[in-house]
């Protein structure tokens, strides 16, 4: 079972940049896909961005495409979410997400993902 730590949130200005580090223990670092989510206030959590196992493919919602990039560094166990050009509509909690899919594949669906981490907050101010 793998444990997550999410870190790397704060206060940020509009057109400004954060980014997110995702810290794995406890499992195969490399046997998971990993994901980003963000939960705003009163509203449900939302994909926001996938890395395959293979670290190639990727994949993004709509509404971070061109500013957000998801990457992972295998010998550190640690997966990073870069947020460029932010907008007060990112303001949310982050959540990182793992689960063990085929080496390729890259998973957006919520409830596909089995490990979460705490959160980190993520505040973008006008």
């Amino acid at each position: 079972q793998v444990q997550l730590v999410e870190s790397g949130g704060g206060l940020v200005q509009a057109g400004g940049s954060l980014r997110l580090s995702c810290a794995a223990s406890g499992g195969t670092f490399s046997s998971y896909t990993m994901g980003w989510f963000h939960q705003a206030p009163g509203k449900e959590r939302e994909f926001v961005a996938a890395l395959s196992r293979s670290g190639i493919v990727t994949r993004y919602a709509d509404s971070v495409k061109g500013r957000f990039t998801i990457s992972k560094d295998n010998a550190k166990n640690t997966v990073y979410l870069q947020m460029n050009s932010l907008k007060p509509e990112d303001t949310a909690v982050y959540y990182c997400a793992a689960v063990s899919a085929p080496f390729g594949m890259v998973v957006a669906g919520r409830a596909q993902y089995d490990y979460w981490g705490q959160g980190t907050q993520v505040t973008v101010s006008s």
